[in-house]
């Protein structure tokens, strides 16, 4: 008992001494500490006072509705308060406090164990000792639900189902809107008890997780909207991790008694580092507070480390895979601070932001933001974990960081301090999600029994299976037409009139280009944005097409991706209003390579970054879309050089659960088709960037062009070393390697089987990776090299480079 009163009275100590600021940073209006089934105060570990259950915080009639208990024995790393009492609840229990108007979390605490449960007493908080009798509680048996002031917080729930089960006490903690009182109920489970062992409420400053990151604003990721969480909005703590450092106990908080957990869930701890800043002194700002997170969040960071050698950083992503419930909304709080003496400047290190495979923000400067060298700062997202309707799915969500390479910063690096993500209620209130136990398995099986008896004959299961079929099938057909109406309907983009447009580029008085489908032309918004716009040619016909389109694109974004701004759907005149890009097309920036810098890195980011947009066309975006009309022309760069895939006119849409392509009605330029479906093109474009097609060009102009095979010469110059046409000699060891690389994986992409291409995620894969995992693909036959094989899958007919005919380029 003595040593334990040491460790109290060293707790203190240390919270006196170190926890200054975080007294200093925030202090709530309203605490409550309420160890449940206790008859005195308690202390914890960490030095704050626990009360017992006052008469005023429950029900005035507690006889036989609960009773409170002790454990039975405490397991190593389970402190005593508030987990070694417990109140136990055999039907619906609600306690009501009295606070002050505005958002509270409120933390719940756990500990499923085998509890001594004292019995034949009137449960009155003013006579705990009273016991006639007692028996055994198995807490980790009982399965319920609870609720506050009309949100379902849990349900069906039992203290050991949780996700974490190593833990052996459980926490949860939750924010919500309280206006003046906050009624928390607990409601057993058919056959099955309820039971809490503390309960916590503390205030927080005002709108402190509904107003925004530092800008006082949350992104929506995939859109370009602001996303709003307003007064009438629950959520729940899911994560919350302090980036590269140690775990943060309560105390240790700002005065809001959080925990930030350490960060166990980076893809792979070799992907990155934790720098090493000692006496670092945090400059909190009007902005970033105090009392947002503790010093300890924004002094410890993870990095990717090799900053400066953008040759490594490129290769890989900081990746955190971060478990959740699908089917909710999810706010992503994350917390930046430069503390490196040598990152002292805007610009030097910038990076992308993703969340779930999307651009939640293309580019990142910290010091930029936040104004200086250790200024703190944190931006909020808000992101739509989908779920496949299954019950009790739980996904990962994705988080990652990747170097911004197009405005040449200083370090090639991403740098993250902290995490915390919290889930939103859903449209009914709930925050909780049915958990799969053998309680629950029960019920349904009871279920199943009435249903077969009340069937009573094969005949009737018969009829009813028939019944079902035809019902799904007229539900599916329903589900099918509200879809399409969503995609004609519901396009969240700005619908701009003919005459809105006209105004926009001055009478269409400066045409930028001309493609397929029909001019572009730039022009100025009212806001002095740039922005191109593609007058399609009048068509017969309700425009199905160009709604399609529209719909489509409406549902992207991806920093190698086109950004669409808006629309225009007036009788027969159409138009799709896009950002504009200030470096134009690919081909317009090959055939000026003479004036610009034509380095290994520039090249590497635009292939890498065109090789990401088609990937996430393929796999990332809500519905598959397979590109055919990839080409030079067709890859827009914007003032930093970031290539950005364009023209979705000739797109063709799949459900994401089809393996399988029909190319028989395929329409777009021959030779520039997606490498998944049929073509090498990705890899011709690649080699035509590095000043292949040129060379080729010169080489045969003397010669029989029809009998030279471009890649028969490209092996030969790569087996002689001397791969670089477009480089010269004076580059480096690395850049050399790279070019290889790249040389490479542009020959896997043109194999002349379709079988031996490879998905663009694998060649995402290939250009990130090491030069050492590349093997040389086979070279082509001469008899397949002189005239290509078309692949099986598709009735288009075979083609060779030499025979493309060059469109005029265009913006668009």
């Amino acid at each position: 008992m003595i040593s334990y009163v040491m460790f109290v009275f060293s707790i203190l100590v240390y919270v006196t001494e170190a926890g200054e600021v975080a007294k200093a940073a925030y202090n709530p209006t309203d605490v409550f500490l309420i160890n449940c089934g206790s008859t005195s105060e308690t202390i914890d570990t960490g030095g704050r006072t626990w009360t017992p259950e006052q008469p005023k915080f429950m029900e005035l009639n507690l006889e036989n509705t609960s009773f409170f208990s002790d454990a039975s024995h405490q397991d190593s790393g389970v402190p005593m308060v508030p987990y070694m009492t417990a109140r136990i609840f055999r039907s619906n229990f609600t306690y009501s406090f009295a606070v002050s108007p505005g958002w509270k979390f409120l933390r719940l605490y756990f500990y499923p164990t085998l509890i001594h449960l004292y019995l034949g007493i009137t449960c009155c908080p003013s006579n705990f000792t009273c016991s006639l009798s007692n028996t055994d509680f198995y807490a980790f048996k009982s399965f319920f639900s609870v609720t506050v002031n009309g949100f379902t917080l849990l349900r069906n729930f039992s203290g050991v189902n949780t996700y974490e089960p190593l833990e052996k006490y459980v926490i949860k903690e939750f924010v919500i809107p309280v206006k003046h009182t906050i009624h928390l109920t607990f409601m057993p489970c058919r056959h099955s008890s309820a039971f809490v062992n503390g309960l916590e409420i503390v205030s927080m400053p005002d709108r402190f997780y509904s107003k925004g990151g530092f800008d006082d604003y949350v992104r929506e990721v995939g859109t370009v909207f602001s996303f709003e969480i307003n007064n009438a909005t629950a959520l729940e703590t899911v994560y919350r991790l302090n980036v590269g450092g140690r775990m943060i106990d309560d105390v240790e908080d700002t005065g809001m008694f959080r925990r930030w957990l350490s960060d166990d869930y980076l893809v792979s701890e070799n992907s990155g580092i934790v720098p090493v800043v000692p006496g670092v002194k945090i400059n909190y700002t009007e902005e970033t507070p105090a009392y947002v997170a503790p010093e300890d969040v924004y002094v410890t960071s993870r990095s990717m480390g090799n900053g400066n050698n953008p040759i490594i950083n490129l290769n890989f992503n900081s990746t955190w895979l971060l478990a959740v419930d699908a089917g909710f909304n999810y706010l992503v709080r994350l917390h930046f601070c430069e503390t490196l003496a040598e990152v002292n400047g805007p610009g030097e290190r910038v990076f992308t932001i993703f969340i779930e495979n999307q651009v939640a923000e293309a580019k990142i400067d910290v010091i930029g933001l936040s104004g200086g060298s250790r200024n703190p700062m944190y931006l909020d997202f808000n992101t739509f974990v989908a779920s496949n309707n299954i019950n009790g799915e739980r996904r990962d969500l994705r988080l990652e960081l990747r170097p911004y390479i197009y405005d040449s910063p200083k370090y090639f690096d991403g740098i993250l301090n902290g995490i915390e993500i919290l889930k939103l209620n859903d449209s009914e209130g709930s925050l909780a999600r049915p958990n799969l136990n053998s309680e629950t398995l029960r019920d349904k099986s009871h279920v199943v029994v009435i249903i077969l008896k009340s069937v009573g004959s094969a005949i009737g299961l018969v009829t009813i299976v028939v019944v079902l079929m035809l019902l799904m099938r007229h539900i599916k057909g329903k589900r099918n037409r509200q879809n399409n109406s969503v995609a004609i309907f519901k396009v969240l983009l700005k619908h701009y009139t003919y005459a809105e447009v006209k105004k926009i580029t001055k009478s269409f008085s400066h045409k930028i280009g001309k493609g397929g489908f029909g001019t572009v032309y730039g022009g100025n918004l009212c806001d002095g944005r740039k922005v191109a716009i593609k007058i399609l040619k009048d068509t017969k016909g309700n425009g199905e097409d160009f709604i399609n389109e529209v719909a489509s694109m409406s549902q992207t974004s991806h920093v190698n991706i086109v950004s669409l701004l808006g629309f225009c759907y007036e009788g027969s005149k159409r138009a799709i209003i896009y950002e504009f890009l200030e470096n134009g097309s690919l081909d317009q920036f090959i055939s000026r390579k003479k004036s610009l810098t034509m380095d290994v890195t520039t090249l590497y980011g635009i292939t890498l970054g065109i090789a990401r947009g088609l990937e996430y066309l393929h796999y990332g975006c809500k519905t598959r879309i397979v590109h055919f009309d990839i080409k030079p022309q067709n890859i827009l760069l914007d003032g930093n050089l970031c290539p950005k895939v364009s023209d979705f006119g000739l797109a063709k849409l799949c459900e994401k659960r089809e393996s399988i392509v029909s190319l028989m009605d395929a329409r777009g330029t021959i030779g520039y088709i997606a490498p998944e479906v049929f073509s090498r093109i990705f890899g011709m474009l690649v080699l035509e960037m590095m000043g292949a097609r040129n060379k080729e060009i010169v080489e045969t102009t003397a010669s029989d062009a029809s009998s030279a095979y471009f890649p028969d010469w490209v092996y030969k110059d790569l087996e002689n070393g001397e791969q670089t046409w477009i480089f010269g000699d004076e580059i480096t060891r690395e850049e050399r390697e790279i070019a290889k690389k790249m040389i490479l994986v542009s020959l896997w992409c043109i194999q002349p089987c379709p079988v031996d291409r490879p998905p663009m995620n694998r060649v995402v894969e290939m250009i990130e990776g090491s030069l050492d995992a590349l093997e040389t693909p086979p070279k082509p036959s001469m008899q397949i090299s002189r005239g290509l094989v078309p692949d099986q899958s598709s009735s288009l007919p075979s083609f060779s480079h030499a025979e493309e005919v060059p469109e005029k380029a265009s913006n668009l």
